[in-house]
């Protein structure tokens, strides 16, 4: 089913462009939501029933790469020169809260990254089905994906 996806490179860049925005209003910067887009797949869900029919982001994979959007970001940190108080990974506090689970690094950081990262990316499976329809592509694009 990857060939459907070949079929609307074009759009998906226009998309890209188009929902820079989101991401720049989100927690996450362009290398950390490039990383989240690589670990996702796009499905389209009943497909066989046009008034259904709708993309859905599978991030089945996205857990996977949770602990690298860290480094990424101590990575930004460290070659900018100081980076955001929640990203600069170091110092007792931050090293407690590690310990406690607590912040950007415990668990419950890494849920709520995981959730932020699966609401954006339906966010953008939501604005390329809008974009695929207003350039009247729907249609072909969700017949390519039966076959």
């Amino acid at each position: 089913m990857a060939h459907w996806t070949d079929s609307i490179v074009g759009d998906r860049m226009t998309v890209d462009r188009e929902f820079n925005d989101h991401v720049m209003n989100s927690r996450f910067s362009s290398q950390e939501w490039g990383l989240i887009m690589t670990a996702t797949e796009f499905e389209i869900e009943n497909a066989d029933d046009a008034d259904s029919a709708r993309i859905v982001a599978n991030t089945e994979k996205v857990p996977q790469i949770i602990p690298e959007l860290d480094n990424i970001r101590k990575q930004m940190g460290s070659m900018g020169g100081g980076g955001d108080s929640s990203s600069s990974g170091g110092g007792i506090v931050d090293s407690i809260k590690g310990a406690l689970g607590l912040g950007e690094g415990g668990k419950q950081g890494q849920q709520e990254k995981l959730e932020d990262a699966e609401r954006l990316t339906q966010a953008y499976a939501d604005t390329l089905q809008k974009h695929l329809e207003e350039k009247g592509k729907w249609e072909q694009v969700r017949v390519a994906y039966q076959e």
